[in-house]
């Protein structure tokens, strides 16, 4: 057998280059014999023959005949698109039950994907594949599911923590500070302790808002309509709570944490009671001025009220069988805290 001068070190599965191609195509132009072009490359005989099948194209001749040639540049795009589509398979593969209760929690649901992945592993609910958020969330970036896109989520938390100013001091504050509120408070280990806030609708102000107040320790939320933004709507809803527990009150509302609000700065007509005009029924506290994260707990249950209904919405067009809807769905909603247990699973 011949022996040829070639310094091509033998590449064992190793891919063919876009130059090894060029040289093949050079090689097949001067009618060489496939085992020496292998042999001039350090490639197996077979590799070469797979690689001009793959990048042999048509081409026709002067006289309108045709013949068929290999072309390097025709072989490097086959490899190339062939290897887009390597990689390894979905996992969510042909599991379409799974796929399908997906979308419907986060379309109909209005779950986030992490809400959906963790209430499958809390509940135990069996399915051919499992799936981890993260994958989830590639999936949907990908275009996977049909029928979900990324305006189906919720907004993307930013994993960089807020730089918090310095709290702004209270000025002719007649209430009692959130400075002097107790410690068993700030640490959630006692139930009873709330937040409260008002959800606005239209941007040019006037109508019906939405009282919601937001329990610290399980995340249980309350959601009043109301028909002016007040503090006489906001009493007025206290005032039932009350008529509603009765001696219980004192028990579930132990205290009320609010911001600087016009509706709330009547503290004393908040705190006085009605069964019992000489008592006290809350102790109400006022957070510090543009400080909304020392009530983080109820802004941010206020985003899941935005799921269903958006800044700008006329709250008016909700019926109160609406806003009773949302709020069991909040208390209904699994959460990563509780180990995707809900509100009212925490009650239970």
């Amino acid at each position: 057998m011949s022996q040829y001068n070639n310094t091509a070190e033998s590449r064992k599965n190793k891919h063919l280059t876009l130059r090894e191609r060029y040289k093949i195509e050079v090689l097949l132009r001067e009618e060489l014999p496939l085992l020496e072009i292998a042999e001039r490359l350090g490639r197996n005989k077979r590799t070469i023959e797979r690689e001009i099948s793959k990048g042999t194209i048509r081409l026709q001749n002067s006289d309108l005949t045709y013949r068929e040639e290999y072309c390097a540049d025709a072989g490097q795009r086959v490899y190339d698109k062939n290897g887009q589509n390597k990689g390894p398979g979905l996992k969510i593969g042909n599991d379409h039950k799974l796929a399908e209760h997906i979308e419907r929690k986060i379309i109909k649901d209005k779950y986030s994907p992490d809400a959906v992945i963790g209430e499958i592993k809390a509940k135990g609910l069996k399915f051919k594949t499992t799936i981890c958020t993260k994958t989830l969330y590639n999936y949907i970036d990908q275009g996977i599911f049909l029928n979900i896109t990324n305006k189906d989520l919720p907004v993307k938390k930013d994993k960089k923590k807020r730089a918090y100013s310095k709290v702004r001091t209270h000025r002719k504050l007649k209430g009692t500070s959130i400075e002097d509120r107790p410690s068993e408070v700030d640490s959630r280990e006692e139930y009873g302790h709330w937040e409260m806030d008002c959800v606005a609708g239209k941007r040019e102000g006037g109508g019906s808002v939405l009282l919601a107040l937001s329990e610290r320790q399980r995340r249980e939320e309350i959601i009043f309509k109301i028909p002016k933004k007040t503090q006489e709507s906001v009493k007025e809803k206290l005032d039932y709570l009350e008529l509603m527990h009765g001696e219980n009150f004192k028990k579930k509302f132990k205290s009320i944490t609010v911001d600087n609000g016009s509706e709330f700065l009547d503290f004393e007509s908040l705190e006085k009671s009605l069964l019992n005009p000489e008592s006290k029924r809350v102790t109400v506290y006022y957070a510090h001025p543009y400080s909304s994260w020392e009530r983080g707990t109820n802004e941010n249950i206020n985003k899941l009220i935005r799921r269903f209904i958006p800044k700008g919405s006329n709250i008016d067009d909700y019926t109160e069988e609406d806003i009773q809807r949302i709020e069991h769905w909040i208390n209904n909603y699994p959460r990563r805290i509780f180990g995707y247990r809900s509100a009212n699973d925490m009650a239970a």
